[in-house]
């Protein structure tokens, strides 16, 4: 009886353990900052997002070409700028987040928007940011940009 009173009592303390779900667990900063990042780039306020990178940061983006490039914050509101006047409704949505070792965080999003001929987009995209001291030091995003 003492034996099964004991194995009750420690299957009971490994259950509790294991209840948690992911919406309780806490988040780290990191992916608090990739939260708010995805909140700006939605709001389009590119100083704000260009403010959480870098002064310099290191890109790999198909539409950037291939290999790395290094852009200033200053590029980067450019080219949001110049996307969001093509795209007005460009918008992402975080479809999951996984934090991957103390520096990166893989995100799987999909962007939407119309186009300026009118048609609309569904894009998947992947990026792991790598985040030190507070900052985005790598983009790099990945996505089919293959035309049909």
């Amino acid at each position: 009886m003492k034996h099964l009173t004991t194995c009750l009592l420690f299957a009971l303390a490994l259950a509790s353990c294991n209840t948690q779900t992911d919406q309780t667990m806490p988040t780290t900063n990191h992916e608090a900052l990739i939260k708010q990042y995805f909140e700006v780039f939605n709001a389009h306020n590119w100083q704000q997002l260009a403010s959480m990178y870098s002064e310099t940061a290191d890109f790999k983006d198909p539409a950037l070409g291939r290999g790395l490039v290094k852009q200033t914050r200053e590029e980067l509101i450019t080219k949001y700028e110049e996307l969001t006047h093509a795209i007005p409704d460009l918008k992402d949505e975080v479809v999951a987040m996984y934090p991957s070792g103390e520096k990166h965080i893989i995100v799987e999003f999909v962007s939407t928007g119309t186009t300026p001929d009118g048609s609309t987009f569904e894009l998947p995209i992947c990026t792991i940011f790598t985040i030190e001291n507070g900052f985005i030091t790598k983009d790099f995003t990945y996505y089919d940009n293959f035309e049909e």
